[in-house]
């Protein structure tokens, strides 16, 4: 009977793909929360509305992750208090996590290093994930390439790196500090380039021109990585229907 009923509870919070009018309702319901539970990163100053809008959200939230954990057996497919240790370190359970921490500031205010904590706030948004299937594919995407996609960061924290401290040297006038340089450095290779610093010697201005091309590169290479295991997860999910 329990086990049946531990059941029912998965089911309800897994995203509703048949005619599950509860599942679809509790969708609806977190689906609504999160949106709400963002009000607050819209605004400037704190109103009693805005407390009781994280309350709530909070609250709802502080139920959906003890559900889900309580349940973590049946997300994870085996009986075992491993599965619900393992579910803890999941992606969306660490989002679900972070997601509720804000409340804390609620209950210490006056503390000025608590406030550090309300942008946490926007770690809400990641749990309409679980309700968007395009949003799963994708996620399942990333997931799938994060080594490649891991490779190119790495090659280009090296590049920018590496053009920072040229250009350190290169321009000692220029930059004050060496973050500066790795500031001109980022903003150069995502071909972003503010204009707030630019070099002046001929060798600054020829890294300068390849890091603008790099930035090229950077956004083609993962963007490449990206669409082409996105077109075969579509791929596999049309054969899988027709089958």
């Amino acid at each position: 009977m329990i086990e049946a009923q531990k059941r029912r509870i998965y089911e309800i919070l897994e995203p509703s793909t048949t005619n599950d009018i509860a599942s679809k309702s509790y969708d609806f319901l977190l689906t609504t929360a999160v949106v709400v539970g963002l009000v607050p990163m819209t605004l400037k100053h704190e109103n009693p509305l805005v407390v009781w809008i994280d309350i709530v959200t909070s609250l709802l939230f502080i139920f959906d992750y003890g559900l889900r954990l309580y349940t973590a057996d049946y997300k994870m497919g085996y009986k075992s208090i491993k599965a619900h240790i393992a579910y803890v370190f999941t992606p969306l359970a660490i989002f679900d996590v972070l997601s509720i921490i804000p409340i804390i500031t609620l209950f210490g205010r006056g503390f000025a290093s608590l406030s550090l904590l309300r942008p946490f706030r926007v770690f809400r948004a990641a749990k309409l994930v679980r309700y968007s299937k395009s949003m799963v594919v994708i996620a399942n995407v990333i997931r799938k390439v994060r080594k490649q996609l891991g490779a190119v960061f790495v090659l280009v924290m090296v590049y920018i790196v590496i053009s920072a401290m040229l250009m350190f040297q290169l321009e000692p006038k220029l930059f004050h500090t060496f973050f500066d340089a790795l500031y001109w450095a980022t903003i150069s290779i995502t071909t972003i380039g503010y204009g707030d610093i630019s070099p002046v010697t001929p060798l600054g201005r020829v890294i300068t021109m390849l890091s603008a091309l790099m930035g090229m590169a950077v956004i083609a290479l993962p963007t490449g990585i990206i669409t082409a295991s996105y077109m075969a997860e579509i791929t596999k999910k049309k054969t899988k229907y027709e089958l």
